[in-house]
């Protein structure tokens, strides 16, 4: 048989965590496809950096960093804390002014179409070396 909630003195049930977290939210921004705007270096420090955000309103996501995501790290390795489009702004000025970021934008890593070149080029440059070595065998 299920409990009915405990009531408070005011008569209401009391707030549970998510509903306090959701109360602090901004709607405006939550707008947007999720853009990274902070790394931290463990589980820890990643949800400090949420709970700076929340404070002022931003909702955030906190995944594993690419090549990182291993269940057998559990809290430990890098961790990427996302938030929406319309919130990035705000999110970069809280964490400017918390020190936790820089004020460059973080790097949004090497673009697939610059990677296919380099592979290529450094295949190419490997098989002609290879060949070069063949040829001063003979």
């Amino acid at each position: 048989m299920r409990r009915p909630p405990a009531v408070s003195e005011a008569g209401q049930a009391p707030v549970s965590e998510t509903r306090r977290r959701a109360r602090k939210i901004k709607p405006q921004l939550t707008e947007g496809r999720l853009v990274r705007v902070a790394g931290a270096r463990n589980q820890a420090e990643a949800e400090f950096i949420q709970a700076l955000l929340l404070e002022e309103g931003v909702p955030s996501l906190v995944r594993r960093s690419a090549g990182f995501d291993v269940p057998d790290f559990l809290a430990a390795g890098p961790r990427d804390v996302l938030v929406a489009e319309s919130g990035l702004l705000t999110a970069r000025e809280v964490l400017l002014e918390a020190a936790v970021i820089g004020a460059e934008p973080p790097s949004a890593g090497v673009a697939p179409a610059r990677l296919l070149v380099a592979l290529l080029a450094a295949f190419a440059a490997g098989a002609i070396l290879l060949w070069v070595l063949l040829e001063l065998v003979r």
